[in-house]
């Protein structure tokens, strides 16, 4: 959506990935057999089918209305505006039609000096100026938007007319206010602020501290803040109880692990989210040759917290597939320090480098510590220490 309107480069933001989809990549997304349960711009892939209660929506008329299409929604505002004005239109003809304002009104266009000297002097109709449904219907939307011509107006004649347009006034007041309340709720969803929250395309398994972790990294486009943030995960696949009943969206949570600690986050930059694989981890058993796109494996990752700015809770959401995820390979770092502070690259959001691995599951390398002897080490990083030049405050001579 912001790269339609050349906020920020298309590279960036499509479908809230950080980078462009590779040529292989294509190709085996058209093999891939495994349904996603939740796509990568966070759609959730679910179909609902056979509702017999559909009245349950109508009980939540405000909610239904803001879950539609913004084309649906204008038809149905257009309609009920027009519907409650021929409504009370049809109304307000009626009420001449049986006060005689129509005869009255027809008689003084065959005659006009009859209204001066004829039977029908002093008549006072229920309201001005009516002669036809026409001019009711004009009367009626003038009465529900406050117009005002001054043409037509309501005597006190007749009190049915008076609680007539009461009742409209009230009509249209409701009307009034359940658009506007719509209009802003549609477009102040939370799910327009997620459209900068962003996620790695790939997810990545690597050595960090000399266990196996489950990584990926997150990040915030915008400058305002996502307020408590917290982010967690969870294994989608298919499972069987002991008993032989058979789950076919079994959803276990996964343990998180993160710079600042728990679940929160604090989103100024972005994280490198990772998830220890120990005995406890649903990854436990996973070896590199268990992704590919046949597996039945799908992680999902979901990040909520409050809009700084509007004070609307938000969540992004994203899932790596078992071909997403790439084995033996860690982020590059995008935050450098530059003219006294951090800046951050996100043309290599998505980058990734190999690094030695063992090809083995999490389970094998705890029961054989002998594998990590038989590793070799990568590098080390460098950390640039700033020079600092410390001038004397005083002088001996």
């Amino acid at each position: 959506m912001l790269s339609r309107k050349g906020i920020i480069p298309e590279e960036y933001v499509l479908t809230r990935l950080a980078e462009d989809v590779p040529d292989h990549a294509r190709y085996r997304a058209r093999e891939r057999r495994r349904a996603r349960f939740v796509g990568k711009n966070g759609a959730c892939n679910v179909a609902h089918k056979n509702i017999r209660e559909q009245g349950r929506f109508l009980q939540d008329v405000f909610t239904t209305l803001v879950d539609l299409k913004w084309r649906h929604t204008l038809v149905i505002f257009t309609m009920s505006f027009l519907c409650s004005w021929l409504l009370f239109g049809m109304v307000w003809w009626l009420i001449a039609f049986a006060h005689g304002d129509l005869d009255h009104s027809t008689r003084l266009q065959r005659d006009p000096m009859e209204g001066a000297v004829g039977s029908t002097a002093g008549f006072v109709p229920c309201v001005t100026s009516i002669h036809s449904f026409t001019s009711a219907f004009l009367f009626s939307i003038e009465v529900q938007v406050t117009i005002g011509f001054g043409g037509r107006m309501v005597t006190e004649e007749c009190p049915a007319a008076i609680l007539v347009l009461i009742v409209q006034n009230i009509v249209g007041l409701v009307i009034n206010a359940i658009m506007l309340g719509c209009i802003f709720m549609k477009t102040s969803q939370a799910h327009r602020r997620a459209e900068t929250l962003i996620f790695s395309k790939h997810a990545v398994i690597a050595l960090r501290e000399g266990r196996l972790c489950f990584m990926l990294r997150v990040g915030d486009l915008r400058k305002s803040m996502i307020i408590s943030a917290t982010i967690r995960m969870q294994v989608v696949k298919k499972t069987a109880s002991l008993e032989g009943e058979v789950v076919p969206l079994n959803q276990i949570d996964i343990q998180m692990e993160n710079p600042v600690g728990g679940n929160s986050i604090f989103l100024v930059s972005p994280l490198i989210i990772y998830h220890v694989i120990d005995k406890n981890s649903p990854l436990y058993d996973i070896s590199p040759m268990n992704l590919h796109h046949h597996e039945d494996l799908e992680i999902i990752v979901i990040l909520e917290g409050v809009v700084e700015t509007t004070g609307i809770t938000t969540q992004a959401r994203t899932s790596y597939l078992a071909d997403e995820i790439l084995w033996g390979q860690r982020f590059v770092p995008i935050v450098a320090e530059e003219d006294g502070r951090y800046s951050v690259d996100y043309s290599k959001f998505g980058n990734t480098v190999k690094v030695p691995t063992p090809s083995c599951t999490a389970r094998q390398l705890e029961e054989d510590k002998s594998i990590m002897d038989t590793m070799p080490l990568s590098p080390k990083g460098t950390i640039r220490k700033r020079s600092v030049k410390l001038k004397p405050k005083f002088t001996i001579s």
